[in-house]
């Protein structure tokens, strides 16, 4: 599968089968997040792989959004180091992220990026894991195996592009025959 496939057709799981995943295919997804862009190499991650079934539930029981923790095989928490990269550390983890989320599909596992970040819920988060003050809790990931298949529409790609200037709407014959 190649990586444009992939985007195309990941979708966010929320239910997973009751089947393990294996650790070779979450360090994968774990190395797809380290070799991710980042803003002067800074390399502002840290990841918590969250196995236990306890732990699982104690944060799903939290986030109002995240009930699908309590089920799924795994949870990937991601943390950011700001003082490593003050100005783009959401930039560099949202990079991060996308690695995993694709290389999880890229491997036959669903996954779903849940916002943990400007929430309520970040220091309930930061207890349970036992989190160092200076992280931030940018997300936490679900993976399993999919129980289920998603489809998903989007808008137009003329609906969400300008040319040149803002309000320019893209006309995809036009801008193609500007390159001939």
């Amino acid at each position: 599968m190649d990586v444009f496939e992939a985007i195309l057709k990941r979708r966010s799981i929320r239910r997973y089968l009751d089947k393990p995943v294996e650790a070779e295919k979450i360090l994968k997804c774990l190395e797809a997040a380290r070799w991710a862009p980042s803003a002067h190499n800074s390399q502002p991650w840290h990841f918590i792989i969250v196995r236990d079934r306890e732990t699982r539930e104690k944060l799903a029981s939290i986030h109002p959004f995240g009930k699908h923790m309590a089920y799924s095989p795994i949870v990937l928490v991601v943390l950011a180091d700001p003082e490593k990269s003050p100005i783009f550390w959401q930039n560099d983890v949202g990079a991060a992220v996308q690695n995993i989320l694709l290389t999880a599909f890229s491997e036959g596992l669903g996954s779903c990026w849940i916002g943990v970040q400007f929430t309520p819920f970040e220091e309930e988060f930061k207890k349970i894991l036992k989190i160092p003050e200076k992280f931030r809790v940018v997300c936490a990931i679900t993976i399993g195996y999919p129980a289920h298949e998603r489809t998903s529409t989007r808008v137009a790609l003329e609906d969400i592009v300008s040319v040149d200037f803002y309000g320019n709407k893209l006309n995809m014959e036009v801008f193609k025959c500007s390159y001939k």
